[in-house]
Formats: structure tokens, sequence, C-alpha cells
């Protein structure tokens, strides 16, 4: 397999743009660079125990998911000039991993709404760039997790030693889905259908644009159905900026994202007519330099803020941080290991208790070529699903593999 990255995100499926893992299996089945036909995947796995409180105290649960991509450069294989397309499939195999701990915003994101097992077409896209590195447009089924609100989003410079790798490797679903978009916003497993718009004038500067199909606001498992354009649409937009802080030259970066839901909605009896909302988001280096063994090991921070006027999704209000360490230990230059803190203001409409808050933190160990092994601990104070719960403190052995 390909030599490994300083760091991965929690789930890479739901940040990265790469649909081929490191493109490890097409190299074995004979596929060669210069033809621009990439095959390649990512499998991840997991063990979890409700250690204490919760809803389900003692409760262990399975997950898996195994993703499968395409990619094609046309450019490279039939000289069509900034087209690109992707294929990725998904087998998930789940079970009730977040309900078990009492948790509305999802302590681990690998596992969402039933059903449990499912098989899907999660990508299936046509890329168009008309202005090279600056304007490009992607058509089909996307996860726009990848555009919008990705914290996570590595923030890559022209000295490679100056980097941000994947930003945190948290588990928890709203540091890939702000929590106030948590219910509306489509992502993994529930891809969007539509259009989506780059703009990079600058590199240091862009504008994204999103229109899809908005019936994941009505409880539609869009993974396992084909696209309804009835009325429902989910409109968004984001500009970001990234900059070089300080006389260490510390990146960092910064988003901020509006979002329209069309339709009627409606949850326990209650109903309006759309809604929306606004989020921000930014991380930055800290620190450089803090393992004399490794030259670009370093410190990062990242936060998140959410908010919307809805009165059917489950959280109207959203707040996050934390801080990751990367390399911090000897010669292991792919480890890393980090913290975080999650509050949800819960929708008193659909939640007796007004705050879920959860702290999560994990140490992510590089075991060989692009595998990795990442055990989490969960502390849920105040579970969401009721008000009686106590406080659920939770385990998590994860493994990825990119091929």
């Amino acid at each position: 397999m390909a030599q490994a990255s300083p760091a991965v995100s929690g789930n890479p499926a739901a940040t990265d743009y790469s649909i081929v893992g490191t493109g490890w299996l097409g190299h074995t089945l004979g596929l060669k660079d210069e033809w621009g036909v990439k095959l390649g995947g990512l499998w991840l796995a997991d063990t979890n125990l409700v250690a204490a409180g919760g809803a389900v105290p003692g409760g262990w649960t399975n997950n898996q998911a195994l993703f499968v991509g395409l990619h094609v450069d046309a450019n490279k294989l039939v000289d069509w000039k900034g087209a690109a397309f992707g294929v990725q499939f998904l087998q998930f195999n789940g079970s009730e991993t977040n309900e078990q701990a009492g948790s509305v915003a999802g302590y681990n994101s690998i596992v969402g709404l039933q059903p449990f097992n499912r098989t899907e077409l999660l990508e299936a896209w046509y890329l168009q760039e008309m202005i090279k590195d600056v304007l490009s447009m992607r058509i089909g089924r996307v996860l726009p997790t990848y555009d919008f609100g990705n914290v996570l989003r590595p923030v890559a410079l022209a000295d490679d030693t100056q980097n941000i790798p994947a930003v945190s490797g948290l588990l928890w679903t709203p540091v890939f889905v702000n929590g106030s978009m948590i219910g509306a916003m489509m992502g993994y497993y529930n891809p969007a259908n539509g259009v989506t718009v780059n703009f990079s004038p600058t590199k240091s500067f862009y504008v994204n644009l999103g229109v899809y199909d908005g019936n994941r606001a009505r409880n539609i498992q869009t993974g396992l159905n084909p696209p309804m354009f009835n009325g429902y649409w989910f409109n968004i937009g984001e500009v970001g900026i990234n900059w070089l802080l300080g006389e260490g030259k510390h990146p960092g970066q910064f988003g901020f994202g509006l979002w329209r839901q069309t339709g009627v909605l409606s949850a326990r009896g209650i109903t309006e007519d759309g809604t929306g909302g606004f989020y921000l988001f930014g991380s930055q280096r800290v620190a450089h330099h803090i393992n004399p063994k490794v030259d670009n090991s370093s410190i990062s921070v990242f936060y998140q803020v959410g908010a919307n006027a809805s009165q059917t999704l489950p959280i109207t209000q959203y707040y996050g941080a934390g801080l990751t360490a990367f390399s911090p230990f000897g010669d292991r230059a792919s480890d890393s290991m980090g913290i975080g803190v999650a509050v949800s203001r819960l929708n008193p409409n659909l939640f007796q208790r007004q705050t879920e808050l959860m702290f999560q933190g994990y140490y992510q160990a590089h075991l060989f070529a692009s595998i990795f092994m990442q055990p989490t601990v969960t502390y849920i104070p105040t579970p969401g699903a009721s008000p009686t719960l106590p406080g659920a403190l939770t385990t998590t052995l994860r493994l990825t593999v990119l091929f």
C-alpha cells in the first residue's frame, strides 16, 4: 500500500475529495497513473462499549463500512480538458451505537439512522473545470460535506512542512456535519443529488455554492432512494480564506456559510414552511516542531459554531472545539492525538433536555502502510435522548484501512 499520510480524519469518506483511498487496489490490478484511472477505497471497522450510564449500560455494538471508488481523469484518458468522473459504492453494516449511549448528536459518526444494513451508490458525478484551478462545477450524486462546513479539511501549502493534515481524528458526527444542520444537510451515508460550484480566484480565498434535492429534511434516506426533485431544495453557500500567521508562518483557515431548506417540514405534529441557518468554522496551527524527531510535528486547534431557526430539526445551536497534536512522540511521524468538546442546544419541541454536552479524546496510531488504529473515549454528561438518562461513558476502538 502507499505511504501513509501524517494523519487521517475519523471518517475519511466524509471529508476527503479522493474517493479511491490510496489507489493501491488499482495499481495491484495493473492500472497505470498515466491512464488517469484510479481504483481504491477505504474500510472502517469499530467496536463500541457503553462502559457506564447511557440508555444501555454495558451495551456492545460493532460497525463496519466498506467504500470502493473509481476516479477517471478524462484529460489523461481521452484528452477531455478539465473533465473528471467519480463513482463510489458503500456497504455498511452497523447497529444502535449512538442510541445505546442516548446521544442525539452522535458520538460515533460511522452510524446514522436506520436501516443499519445498507448497500448504496454513494457517489456518481461529473466534474468540469471551466478555468483551471479557479472555477469548476460538479454535477450528480455527491457528498456536500466535502465542500461545506468541512472544518477537517487539510491545509495544503507550497512548503509541505507547513501543512496541517486532517485537522482532527474525532469520531463524533458534528465534526463532519455542523450540529445545527443535522437532519437537513446531506453527507455520509445519505448523499445529495445536485450541482456544486467551486470558485477559487486566489490560493487563499474561495466561494462554494450548492443546490441539491432537499428531501433529506423530510426524513427520506437519500442514500437508498433515487433523486426526488419535488419542490424540496437544499441551497447552501460558503466563503473561506486561509493564511500564514506570525513569524512562524502558522497556517490557518476560516469559513462562513448560509443555508436554506425549502418545503413543508414536520416533526411531532409541528410543521414549518422551510428553514435556514448559518455556520462558521476555523482552524489554526499554534505550535510547530513540538517533537525534535519529526520536522512537521505540530499542534493545531479548531472551532465550529452554527445556528438555525427551525422548529423541526433536532439541534438549534451548535458549538464545538478541539485540539490536535501531530507526531507527538518519538519517531512515529504518522501518529496523532486529540481532544474535543461539543455543545448541542436541543430543540425543545422534540427533547426535554435542553443541552447535550460531549467530550472526546483519542490516540490515532499508525500501524503500517495506510492502516491506523484509534482507541477513543467519549463522555456525555447530559445525553439528549431523555432527561432521566445518566451521563454516558463510552469507548470505541476504530480501525481505518486505506487501499
